[in-house]
C-alpha cells in the first residue's frame, strides 16, 4: 500500500523494538489491530536473554563443580568466561519469545517468531517464501515477531551500507526493519529509540533540538553522536535505515520507546497522526515550519524590545491607519469567510456574529490602537522601584516583555490587530493561531501588521501560523513560547490548559456571569442592566448567564416587568431550584447552576440576602465578572468587598468587563488568574520586570562582619517618564 499523510490513519505497520519490560507495546498493538489494521514486530533481545542464561548456567556449574571437589577448602573466586554472540542467540530466542507471548497473552493476541538472515533476501525462492508466509500469518490475524537469526548469521560486513532501493545490507534491526517495511509495503515503518526523535546534534548537548520533519535533503545539517544505549546500530543507521524505507515508499516516524508506561501511548498517536517524535518526508513545504516561525518571532521581538518607545507607537499608530485605509480589503476578505461559514453550516449565529467586521467595528479598532501606542511610550523599561543598597551599589527593578507570546482566538478576527498592538506596546514576540473560518481575515489583517512592523524593520516580531498545526503540537513548544493566550470557547481553553503542561496560560475558561437584584434596587436601573447584561452581546464571555433576585422581590411589580422584558427580549429562562419551588408553573428546572450558555438563555435563582448572593456566586461562578444592583451603599460595599471576582461591579452592566472600555486601549482577553494579571488583561499584563545592579567592584565579602561595607537599603525616588 502506498504511503499516506501524517495526519491519516495507516493499515500496516512495521515496529522496531527492543521492548521495554512491562511495556504497553502489546496495549497499542491489541488496540490497533482491533481497528483493522495489519502489525509486525522486528526485534532484538535474543542475545542479551541468552547471554543471561547462559551466565547463570555457567555459574551454578562452577559452584556445583566446587562444592564437590573443593572438599573443605575455601571456594575459589568464579569467572565468566567471554560468551561468543551466537550461542547467547540460541539459548536466549526461546525466553524471548515465552517474553513476547506472555504479554500478548493478556490481549487475546496471538504471535509468530520469524528468523531470517541477510540471505533471505537474496535468494528470491527464500524471499517469496517469506513474503507468503507474513501475509498469511497477517490474514489470520497473527502478529508477526522477526529478529535476525544471530545463532548462524555471519559478522556484519564492515562499511557495508544501504545501497539503492532493491538491496539493502541487513546488518541490524533498523536495516531489517526498513527491508521488510519495503518488502510489505508498509505503510508506516515506526523505528523506537532511546531518545525522543532525530535531534541536529547529539540531544544533551547544547542547543540540541529535536526535529519535527525530517527531509533527505537535510542529511548534511545533522551531527551524530555515539550509538544508543539500545541496539546496535545508532541514530545514524536508523536514518540511514528510514531514507531507504521512504525511498522504498513507506513512512517513517522515529521515537522513544524506552518507557515502558509511555511507549503503547506513543504508537497509537503516532497512528493517530500526532506529532511524535520526527517523521520522515519526501515533500519539504514551502513555508517555515511553526518552529521556525516561533524563532524568527523571538529574534524579531527582541529587535522590536530594543526600539524606542516612540518608534514602537509609530508603528501602532500606522497598523491603525491601514485598518481604515485598507478597510475595503479588509471587509471583502471578511465576507468571503462569512459565506464560507454560512455555507459550511458548522458555526451558530453567535459565532457567526463573532466573525463578522463591519466599518464601525474597525473604526474602534483604530481608535483603540491609538489609544495603545499613546500608553506604549511609558510600557518597556519603565523603572518601578530603586534602591542605593550601599555606597555606589544602586539596584533598579524595571519593565521587561515576557517574551514570546502565543495566542490561539476562534471565530474573531478582530482580536489579531489588539493583540498584535498590545505585543508591539510591551515588545513581545507574537505567535498567532486563527481559527480557520477566520482564515482570509487573518491572512490581510497580519500582513498589515507586517507592513506597519516594516517602518521599523521589525517584521519577524508577529508571526501567523498557517500550517495545520494542532493546538496539541503548538503547546509542546515549552522552550520556545513563554506564554499561552487562549480566545475562545471555554473548551477551547480547558484543552489548552490541559495540553499546556510547561508553559504558562493566561486566560479563563468559563465566563459565568451573575448580576444580583438586592431587596433596595431601583426598578429602572435593574431592568436595564439586566437587558444590557444578557441581551447586548449574548455570545460574550462578560454576558449575565444567572440572575440572583432577592426573595422579597418575588412579591413586588419589578419582578413581573424584569420577567417581561426577558421573554420580550426571547431570552430562555431556566428556573433555579429554589426559583422553581416558589413557582406552580415554572419554567424549565436548570440542569446545573454552573452553567454558561452564551446565548439568549439564562438562569434565574432566589436568594434570602447579600450574603446568601455572595456565597452562591463563590460556588457556581467562575470568578470572572459580578454585579449588584441596590441603592443601599453599604450592602454595595460589602458585596463589592467580600466578593472574590476578578470584575466586582455596582450598578453598573457585566459587559463594562472589557480592556476597551477600561480604558486600557484593548485587551488580550481576560485573566481568572489568581497570580500575574487578573480582570482585562492590556498593556502591563504583558510585561514582567527584572532587576539591574551596578557597582564598581562589590563582593558579597565586603558585607561580612570582617569587611568594611554595611547595608544602606535605602529607596532611591524614581523620576516619573514624560509620555505628553
Amino acid at each position: 500500500m502506498s504511503a499516506h499523510s501524517s495526519s491519516e490513519h495507516f493499515h500496516r505497520q512495521s515496529f522496531l523494538s527492543p521492548v521495554p519490560m512491562g511495556s504497553l507495546l502489546p496495549t497499542a498493538v491489541a488496540v490497533l489491530q482491533n481497528q483493522g489494521r495489519e502489525m509486525m514486530i522486528v526485534t532484538s533481545g535474543a542475545v542479551a536473554f541468552g547471554k543471561q542464561r547462559l551466565r547463570h548456567e555457567i555459574l551454578l556449574s562452577q559452584s556445583v563443580r566446587q562444592a564437590l571437589h573443593s572438599g573443605q577448602n575455601q571456594l575459589k573466586e568464579m569467572s565468566v568466561p567471554v560468551l561468543e554472540a551466537r550461542a547467547c542467540a540460541a539459548a536466549g530466542q526461546s525466553g524471548l519469545m515465552a517474553l513476547y507471548e506472555a504479554m500478548f497473552t493478556q490481549y487475546s493476541t496471538c504471535t509468530a517468531q520469524i528468523l531470517v538472515t541477510n540471505l533471505d533476501f537474496h535468494d528470491e525462492q527464500k524471499r517469496r517464501n517469506l513474503n507468503s508466509t507474513l501475509h498469511e500469518l497477517l490474514r489470520m490475524n497473527i502478529v508477526p515477531i522477526i529478529n535476525t537469526n544471530d545463532a548462524v548469521v555471519p559478522p556484519p560486513v564492515p562499511n557495508s551500507d544501504l545501497q539503492g532501493v532493491n538491496v539493502i545490507s541487513i546488518k541490524d534491526n533498523d536495516s531489517l526493519a526498513a527491508r521488510l517495511a519495503v518488502e510489505m509495503k508498509a505503510d508506516l515503518l515506526i523505528a523506537l529509540s532511546d531518545v525522543e526523535g532525530l535531534y541536529d546534534s547529539p540531544p544533551g548537548t547544547d542547543d540540541a533540538k529535536l526535529i519535527d520533519i525530517f527531509y533527505p535533503g537535510d542529511q548534511q545539517s545533522i551531527t551524530y553522536g555515539s550509538k544508543s544505549r539500545v541496539g546496535i546500530g545508532g541514530m545514524e543507521a536508523k536514518v540511514k535505515a528510514a531514507l531507504w524505507a521512504l525511498q522504498g515508499g513507506t513512512a517513517v516516524v522515529i521515537a522513544n520507546g524506552t518507557h515502558p508506561k509511555v511507549t503503547g501511548h506513543v504508537i497509537t498517536d503516532i497512528v493517530e497522526g500526532k506529532k511524535v517524535g520526527t517523521f520522515f518526508s519526501e515533500v519539504k513545504p514551502a513555508g517555515p515550519t511553526v518552529e521556525q516561525q516561533t524563532e524568527m518571532a523571538r529574534h524579531g521581538g527582541r529587535a522590536l524590545a530594543a526600539l524606542l518607545p516612540e518608534e514602537r507607537g509609530e508603528i501602532i499608530c500606522c497598523f491603525a491607519d491601514l485598518l481604515t485605509e485598507k478597510k475595503d480589503e479588509i471587509l471583502s476578505a471578511n465576507r468571503r469567510d462569512m459565506e464560507l461559514a454560512s455555507a459550511s453550516g458548522r458555526l451558530s449565529l453567535p459565532l457567526l456574529n463573532r466573525l463578522s467586521l463591519s466599518s464601525s467595528k474597525l473604526n474602534s479598532l483604530a481608535i483603540g490602537l491609538r489609544q495603545i501606542a499613546v500608553s506604549s511610550r511609558n510600557s518597556v523599561g519603565q523603572v518601578l522601584r530603586r534602591t542605593r543598597v550601599a555606597n555606589n551599589l544602586e539596584l533598579e527593578q524595571i519593565t521587561v516583555p515576557i517574551g514570546v507570546l502565543l495566542v490561539i482566538f476562534e471565530s474573531r478576527p478582530d482580536c489579531l490587530p489588539q493583540v498584535s498592538a498590545l505585543a508591539i506596546a510591551s515588545g513581545n514576540a507574537l505567535l498567532l493561531k486563527g481559527g480557520k473560518e477566520a482564515a482570509n481575515t487573518n491572512k490581510i489583517l497580519h500582513q498589515l501588521a507586517q507592513e506597519a512592523l516594516s517602518v521599523h524593520g521589525v517584521n519577524d516580531a508577529i508571526q501567523l501560523v498557517s500550517t495545520r498545526e494542532e493546538v496539541e503540537d503548538l503547546c509542546r513548544l515549552d522552550k520556545m513560547i513563554d506564554l499561552i493566550i487562549p480566545r475562545g470557547s471555554s473548551q477551547l481553553v480547558r484543552e489548552i490548559q490541559k495540553a499546556a503542561k510547561g508553559i504558562p496560560v493566561l486566560g479563563h475558561s468559563e465566563g459565568i456571569c451573575h448580576v444580583y437584584i438586592d431587596a433596595e434596587a431601583s426598578i429602572d436601573k435593574a431592568i436595564g442592566i439586566v437587558k444590557d447584561s444578557k441581551c447586548d452581546y449574548p455570545a460574550a464571555c462578560n454576558a449575565m448567564e444567572t440572575l440572583l433576585i432577592h426573595r422579597d422581590l418575588l412579591r413586588m411589580p419589578m419582578f413581573d416587568q424584569i420577567i417581561d422584558m426577558l421573554r420580550t427580549e426571547q431570552v430562555k429562562i431556566h428556573a433555579g431550584p429554589r426559583f422553581a419551588s416558589y413557582l406552580t408553573f415554572s419554567p424549565s428546572e436548570v440542569k446545573s447552576l454552573r452553567t454558561e450558555y452564551g446565548d439568549l438563555e439564562c438562569c434565574i435563582e432566589v436568594v434570602d440576602s447579600m450574603q446568601e448572593a455572595v456565597d452562591h456566586i463563590h460556588k457556581y461562578g467562575s470568578s470572572h465578572t459580578d454585579v449588584i444592583i441596590t441603592e443601599n451603599e453599604e450592602t454595595a460595599e460589602q458585596f463589592l468587598q467580600q466578593l472574590d471576582s476578578a470584575c466586582v461591579f455596582w450598578n453598573a452592566s457585566s459587559r463594562f468587563a472589557d480592556g476597551y472600555r477600561f480604558g486600557l486601549g484593548a485587551e488580550v482577553g481576560i485573566s481568572t488568574a489568581r497570580i500575574h494579571a487578573r480582570g482585562p488583561v492590556g498593556l502591563e499584563g504583558l510585561l514582567t520586570t527584572k532587576w539591574v545592579l551596578r557597582g564598581e567592584g562589590h563582593t558579597v565579602a565586603d558585607f561580612s562582619e570582617q569587611g568594611s561595607m554595611k547595608y544602606l537599603h535605602e529607596n532611591i525616588p524614581v523620576p516619573t517618564r514624560n509620555i505628553s
